[in-house]
């Protein structure tokens, strides 16, 4: 069987003639058809084209001719708009098997059973579809399928050529110039107004057959060595004041692009006759398709910096390098990206740019960590960001209310002022409050903590004049990295944030990877799970792979070597779980003392309540540990059977219902009888009305964002402690159904600060 490259180079070769002659498009569709039908030897080729939005039947051979022009499908109708609603290709041995099937009776295809079909891609947007029949039962092979996919890119580039796309589908201008506010995802907190300005212009592919294969090969080649130059400047020059998760982030960018895998597959591309330009285009297009498949987000983000570096190659091999970053920036700048690497970001005038608006993004994406440490706030999944911003037009961002506002009218310009002196009146009101106490009126000390994860987390210690870190997630240095963190790695990680720490306590939660977390570098067994924060993951993973775990605990153990070190397992079921999980630490302790290495002066060992079944071994658990962190934003969706991802059900089970607010008043009933200091590290204690709650419960430790210290300080020290608990005991006795509404009246008339 002929290669992919093969394959299509045949097809190209005969199409190169059909594409430079002056014949009609009519009659060159009906050319490329045939000779697409003839070397893949299909009984059946097929070209479908997107008019008006609705795909028609432009040229075929092997159905009835009479149905051109006549058969007529809508999108995500039959096959062939199924093809082109996902952009996804299809390959069936038995079409009529498939649900979405839809028998066309004009075109006499009822003898053919074998159909493949690909999206015909211009400019990012499906505009037609390819496909191809036979009569016996057969899927096609993958090396048709490869060649099949460049052959559409090529056609893409003879109907644009024709005036034949529908150019509706492919605007990049705003429909309407009216002020319009778009939703999209907070990634990083934070207020800013500028100019809209789009990170590269989009780069068309004008030329997609190659004459000299080897020519092309060199372009690429010397491509590569340019793009892999920036890299490394860019890796050097990068300045972010103190060390952090972000450097890994480029050395993992970096990694990508020397990847090999990557640069043979453009290769490929090209020894099947495509220009360099388009080569760099069809595999990027193969990276969006296993993108749009990918559930796992980790997987996806490392996806995302790949297309990163191969619009930074497109751009270095087609000579068109003019992004935003090399023109300059001009006036406080609203960058707008599909997505963006690390890298890209860095390239900018940080004087200049004010905020980042990404079509894509998520929370543990690289640009996300990289914008955290450079202070930029971001807004992803942001909607049709073409269609509906200009460049140049007035943005207003608002990543507390994840919105952004284009050409904002005149009130909406004093509104969102307004907020902003208001968001700088109160951020000063609180820091202010750094070095005060968070004390009750009537003279009770509540701790408060913050949580963190990244190294420059750290830092907000000093900021918010909190107590220490009560929640360090271990997990995220695994999260950002490449490879599987080595001891050395994790141990020089833990050593510097308890330094940076200084006295104040710092608590480890040991790793939380697996179900929901996957790290690609770690191939666990169970395939994918149907349930997975509910899954193989955390604690239960760890005590399976214990080498994981060990290699933890020594990095633990040695960075604390001098001092009281404190560790916490997260979502321990059953009181087994714990003892085993310390028997472990203790077992690393003893042979680091064997060796005579230092070891911490203290080791306090806790638990994690995230699973509810473990408040029912409490009297088991509570002797062994030495303290106890109730996980609520796990807790809930256990105790309601509502996954927290759903925005349906996050918003139908609150915080304050009473049946959370009893468990929790419960469990820490039981903790203080045992004398065993309990806290609250989920987002609930964050909320200053929840935190009300939980104080009037009985909780006095809460490990909270570092941007809820100062609210949430500022309610406890308007508070009497003593009248909280009698309105929580009087309300839980006899619950309303609104108990929101209830406290919210209560804090009210007692003035107390919840802004």
């Amino acid at each position: 069987m002929p290669t992919a490259a093969a394959s299509a180079r045949e097809i190209l070769v005969r199409l190169h003639d059909v594409m430079a002659s002056r014949t009609p498009a009519q009659a060159k569709l009906n050319q490329v058809v045939g000779i697409i039908g003839e070397e893949t030897d299909s009984e059946v080729c097929s070209v479908y084209l997107l008019r008006e939005g609705v795909l028609e039947l432009f040229a075929t051979r092997g159905l009835a001719q009479e149905a051109v022009h006549v058969t007529k499908l809508a999108l995500g109708e039959g096959l062939v708009g199924t093809i082109a609603e996902r952009g996804e290709v299809l390959n069936l041995d038995e079409a009529a098997s498939h649900p979405d099937f839809r028998y066309m009776p004009e075109t006499g295809e009822e003898r053919f059973h074998s159909f493949a079909g690909v999206p015909i891609i211009r400019r990012e947007r499906v505009v037609g579809v390819l496909a191809v029949q036979h009569a016996e039962q057969r899927r096609y092979a993958d090396v048709e399928i490869e060649a099949l996919l460049t052959v559409a890119m090529v056609l893409s580039e003879l109907i644009a050529n024709a005036g034949l796309i529908d150019t509706g589908a492919v605007t990049d201008r705003p429909q309407s110039t009216a002020a319009v506010r778009i939703p999209g995802q907070k990634l990083v907190e934070g207020m800013a107004s500028g100019a809209a300005v789009f990170h590269q212009p989009r780069i068309v592919v004008e030329h997609t057959v190659a004459e000299d294969t080897d020519a092309e090969r060199h372009r690429v080649y010397a491509a590569f060595d340019k793009m892999r130059e920036q890299i490394d400047r860019i890796a050097r020059e990068a300045e972010f004041g103190v060390g952090g998760e972000h450097i890994e982030v480029i050395e993992t960018y970096k990694m990508f692009a020397y990847d090999e895998g990557w640069a043979r597959r453009i290769n490929e591309a090209i020894d099947s006759g495509l220009t360099a330009e388009a080569a760099i285009e069809r595999v990027q297009q193969r990276t969006r398709q296993r993108m749009r498949q990918i559930d796992d987000p980790l997987l996806a983000d490392r996806m995302h910096d790949l297309e990163d570096l191969a619009n930074r190659l497109l751009r270095i091999v087609s000579g068109q390098m003019g992004t935003a970053a090399q023109l300059g920036l001009r006036q406080d700048t609203i960058l707008i990206a599909r997505n963006l690497g690390p890298a890209e970001l860095l390239e900018y005038d940080r004087r200049r740019l004010k905020g980042v608006i990404l079509e894509e993004g998520s929370l543990t994406a690289h640009v996300t960590i990289v914008a955290r440490a450079m202070g930029v706030p971001v807004l992803g999944r942001v909607r049709d960001v073409r269609r509906l911003i200009a460049e140049g037009d007035q943005l207003l961002l608002d990543v507390a209310e994840a919105n952004v506002f284009v050409r904002p009218s005149a009130a909406m310009e004093e509104a969102f002022d307004a907020k902003l002196v208001l968001r700088q009146k109160r951020k000063a009101a609180f820091a202010a409050l750094r070095d005060v106490p968070p004390e009750t009126k009537d003279g009770h000390r509540v701790t408060l903590m913050i949580n963190a994860g990244l190294r420059d987390d750290v830092g907000a210690l000093d900021i918010t004049g909190a107590d220490g870190i009560g929640l360090f997630r271990t997990e995220f240095q695994f999260l950002v990295s490449a490879t599987l963190p080595q001891r050395e790695r994790q141990q020089r990680l833990y050593r510097e944030v308890l330094e940076t720490a200084g006295d104040r306590p710092v608590v480890f939660r040991t790793i939380d990877i697996g179900g929901d977390k996957a790290l690609p570098y770690l191939k666990l067994e169970g395939g994918t799970e149907e349930n997975p924060a509910m899954g193989w993951r955390a604690l239960r993973l760890s005590l399976e792979r214990d080498g994981l775990m060990k290699v933890q605990a020594r990095a633990l153990l040695e960075a604390g070597a001098g001092r009281t070190l404190n560790v916490m397992f997260p979502m321990v079921s059953e009181a087994w779980e714990f003892d085993e999980a310390k028997a472990l630490f203790e077992a690393q302790r003893d042979w680091l003392s064997s060796r005579g290495k230092r070891a911490p002066n203290e080791v306090r060992y806790g638990a994690m309540l995230e699973v509810p079944a473990l408040a029912e071994q409490l009297d088991l658990l509570l002797p062994a540990v030495d303290f106890l962190s109730i996980g609520t934003n796990d807790l809930t969706q256990f105790l309601f059977a509502a996954d927290r991802a759903n925005p349906k059900l996050a918003e139908r089970y609150d915080w304050l219902s009473s049946s959370i607010l009893r468990f929790l008043r419960r469990v820490a009933a039981a903790a203080r009888e045992q004398g065993v200091p309990v806290a609250v590290c989920g987002e609930m204690g964050g909320r200053p009305l929840e935190a009300l709650a939980l104080i009037g419960i009985g909780i006095d430790r809460l490990s909270i964002t570092p941007a809820a210290v100062g609210p949430v300080k500022a309610m406890i020290r308007s508070l009497d402690r003593a009248a909280v608990t009698a309105a929580l005991d009087t309300l839980l006795e006899k619950p309303p159904r609104d108990m929101r509404g209830a406290l919210e009246g209560w804090a009210a008339a007692n003035g107390i600060e919840l802004a």
